[in-house]
Formats: C-alpha cells, sequence, structure tokens
C-alpha cells in the first residue's frame, strides 16, 4: 500500500515570528516563486506518496489559497490525495493544541483509517530535494519500526530544539536526546520521521491515555531502546528555517548555481508550487541585474545586484536594490536605496528613501506597509 504523508503546518513559527504572524510557517514564501510547503510536498509526491495531510492551526487561510485542492501537485484525487485537517480546540481549557503529538489526536480516524503501510511526518521549516522512497526502502530493509532521516554538521543556536542521535554502524540508533549545546558538530534529526501506520496509531493512543504531549519526549525518545529505530543519513542540501537570519542566509544561497541546480533540477525530482500565469520580467532601458534571482511578472528600471525578487515586484528608475529579498508585489518609487532588506508582500516604498540593515540582523518591513 506504500506510505502517506502527514505534514505539521505550524510547528516552529515563532522561530519567524515576523514572517508568520499573518500566515503559517508551511507558507512562508521562498526562493522567488516558492512557499516552503512546495517542498514537503513535492517531496512526498515525487516519491509515489498520493496521500497528504496537512495538520493545521491558526493563520492558515494562505496556505489553503496556495495548495487549493491539490492540483499542482496532482494531489487532487477521488481517493486520497490532499486533505487538510482544520484547527481543533481542547477541551480541558478551550485552547488549540501546541505539539505535535496533540495535533496527532485530533486526526486519529485518518490514522486508523489511511491505506497506508507507513506515515512520513514531517515539519515544514526545511527546503530540500530528497527522494523519500530511498528512506522507505531503507526502512523496510531494516525491518524499522521508526526511521528518522538525519544529517550531520554543526549545529547552529536556533536548532538547539532538535534532537540529537548517536547511529551505530548499521545504522541503528542507539540513543538520542534533545540538543542544548549549540555550534556543535553531531548527527541532528531533520525531523522527517517514517514510522509504521500501526505502531503510530498504538503510540499516540496510549499517550492520550495517560495524557502525554511531547512526540519527542514521549514517542521518540521515550521509546529508542524498546523499538527498532534506525537512521537515514541524508547528504543533500538542507536548509533550516529557525530565524529571520537563517531565512536571509539560505534566500541568499539560492543565487548560487549550484545550489539551485541541487534544490530545483533533479531529475525527476522537481519542486512544484502554484500555477501563477504571468507576463515575462520586463527590464527597462537603463535597468541593469546582477546576480539576482528573479521571478516572472517583474518591472526592472533600475539596478538589481545580488538579490532575490519576487513575483510582481517593481524596481523603479535610479532605484538600487543590494543584497534584499523583496516579495509578491512589493513596488520602490525612483531614487530609492535599499541594502539588506527583506518586504513582505504588497509593499510600498516611496520616492528617495534609503533603507539598509546587516547581514546578521537584515531591516524586515511587514506586509502591506507604505514607507
Amino acid at each position: 500500500m506504500g506510505a502517506a504523508g502527514i505534514i505539521f503546518s505550524n510547528v516552529h513559527e515563532t522561530a519567524l515570528s515576523e514572517l508568520t504572524r499573518g500566515r503559517t510557517m508551511a507558507s512562508v514564501p521562498f526562493a522567488g516563486r516558492y512557499r516552503l510547503i512546495d517542498f514537503a510536498l513535492s517531496n512526498l509526491v515525487n516519491s509515489g506518496v498520493s496521500t497528504v495531510g496537512i495538520i493545521t492551526k491558526r493563520n492558515y487561510q494562505s496556505l489553503m489559497d496556495h495548495v487549493g485542492s491539490g492540483k499542482d501537485w496532482d494531489l487532487s484525487r477521488k481517493n486520497g490525495g490532499l486533505i487538510i485537517f482544520p484547527p481543533f480546540g481542547q477541551e480541558a481549557n478551550d485552547s488549540l493544541y501546541v505539539s505535535r503529538l496533540a495535533g496527532l489526536k485530533g486526526i486519529m480516524s485518518f490514522l486508523a483509517k489511511a491505506k497506508a503501510d507507513q506515515f512520513i511526518l514531517m515539519d515544514s521549516n526545511f527546503a530540500c530535494n530528497i527522494d523519500l522512497s530511498k528512506v522507505v526502502a531503507f526502512h523496510e530493509e531494516k525491518k524499522a519500526d521508526v526511521t528518522i532521516v538525519y544529517k550531520e554538521g554543526c549545529v547552529e543556536k536556533n536548532m538547539q530544539h532538535n534532537m540529537s542521535l548517536t547511529v551505530d554502524d548499521t545504522g541503528r540508533i542507539t540513543d538520542a536526546s534533545v540538543m542544548s549545546v549549540a555550534s556543535k558538530c553531531l548527527k541532528y534529526s531533520t525531523n522527517i520521521w517514517v514510522i509504521n501506520k500501526s505502531l503510530l496509531y498504538e503510540l499516540v493512543s496510549g499517550a492520550i491515555a495517560v495524557n502525554q504531549t511531547s512526540f519527542e519526549r514521549d514517542l521518540i525518545l521515550a521509546n529508542v531502546h524498546s523499538l527498532g529505530m534506525y537512521g537515514y543519513l541524508f547528504d543533500g542540501s538542507y536548509f533550516h528555517f529557525a530565524s529571520m537570519k537563517e531565512y536571509f542566509e539560505n534566500n541568499m544561497k539560492v543565487l548560487d548555481p549550484k545550489v539551485r541546480e541541487e534544490l530545483f533540477k533533479q531529475k525527476g525530482r522537481l519542486i512544484y508550487t502554484k500555477v501563477r500565469d504571468s507576463a515575462p520580467t520586463k527590464y527597462g532601458q537603463n535597468a541593469k541585474v546582477i546576480n539576482s534571482f528573479i521571478a516572472d511578472g517583474c518591472i526592472i528600471e533600475g539596478r538589481v545586484e545580488n538579490s532575490i525578487l519576487f513575483r510582481g515586484v517593481k524596481v523603479d528608475k535610479n532605484t538600487v536594490v543590494r543584497n534584499s529579498i523583496l516579495m509578491q508585489d512589493t513596488i520602490t518609487g525612483e531614487n530609492v536605496t535599499l541594502d539588506h532588506v527583506i518586504t513582505d508582500k504588497n509593499v510600498v516604498i516611496r520616492d528617495r528613501n534609503h533603507l539598509s540593515g546587516a547581514k546578521s540582523h537584515p531591516f524586515f518591513i511587514s506586509k502591506g506597509i507604505m514607507i
């Protein structure tokens, strides 16, 4: 029967609070025309998964607008396809759930009825291009109960709540813990898990019975030694989003042709997104663009260097945009200078404004603001 996917759309949203005030983490824009959920959905679909559930909590209108019926990912189907689970409250305190485990408690009927042998669970605060069919094959070959996709490398301070793993020569996870040390080189979870369907249902049911709340602590860490847990090493590019600094740096990495090739042009593993029919970008007579990633529908009359422009951005005459990220339908006036600036959607920067941030602290302008 294969595998089904479950995506947690709101986990870690406080890490990018500037960008998630009115949207989920899953619908945060990235790389000119994509949303973060495009990578999770595309990785699942490219690996043969045809049933995907998205667990929402709040601010999911933009997410629904983006994914629609799922047809852009070939998930608009009579059987299976894309399923968006609306948020639900907790009876005890009339509030929304706050953890992955609580989110899973709300979709028990889906866990029971899904026609799948395994579930692939993942967060939405990352971007990568991974062949999940190989992960599932590894899971089946090892006769594993749980498989965790991990990376090797040094961990930044804002990733210290991920799990660190100890993996032996056979791939078996012999120990795991929640990281508490930053800037340490180790094996760390990418928050992609493959879990057998019957086991996941059993673990979540048991957690409900004793009022447990943490997916990592109560389902994973508590069972490392009693279940067959294995680690799958992913050695490709993996972009983790846990701060505005990381968001800025990850977007700038896309300007490297090698990174774009690995992320977007893997044979048979393209990254799909919502189709928006726009005219090609128009370049004025005095326009100059250097080492930039430009989406369609833009109008450029000025100079753009080392920047990413989303769809429908307008750069007016004598304006210079350097080292910046301008999201959809941002408009700049004449004689504007931007350096290390991030604008959300529908921002207007009027004539003769000069705005500058730093690489470690880019200057951010919220959605719909006029300066």
